[in-house]
């Protein structure tokens, strides 16, 4: 059983930075890839940035520029992937959730593909 928990989430300004984090452990499972989604109640879980094993990140277009994504190395079974969030504004409010799967082609979007998911963090941006 691979268990994410995601950490870091709570109240920031309009214009502030947050960092969220996703420790991932649990018994031995070769996770390939990483990714961070966001929830609000009035639409669906969205991709926000992915990473491959070889480190190459995918941002959506909304967080692009802004928000970066990163991993620690593997070590004993665990890691830990970050979501650094800067210039946030009133649309990045939403629950956060992070996202592993084994090796996989499709996209790093494509949300139906992954396997492992986290309860989610909320983030919240006031004005």
């Amino acid at each position: 059983q691979v268990v994410l928990t995601e950490s870091g989430g709570g109240l920031v300004q309009s214009g502030g930075s947050l960092r969220l984090s996703c420790l991932v452990s649990g018994r031995y499972v070769k996770i390939v890839d990483m990714a961070w989604f966001r929830q609000t109640p009035w639409l669906e879980r969205e991709f926000v940035a992915g990473m491959r094993s070889d480190g190459s990140p995918t941002y959506s277009d909304s967080v692009e520029g802004r928000f970066s994504i990163s991993r620690d190395s593997v070590q004993n079974a665990e890691r830990t992937v970050y979501l650094q969030m800067n210039s946030v504004n009133s649309e990045d409010t939403a629950e956060y959730f992070c996202a592993a799967r084994p090796r996989d082609e499709r996209p790093l979007n494509a949300r139906a593909s992954y396997r492992y998911w986290g309860r989610g963090t909320q983030v919240t941006v006031s004005s």
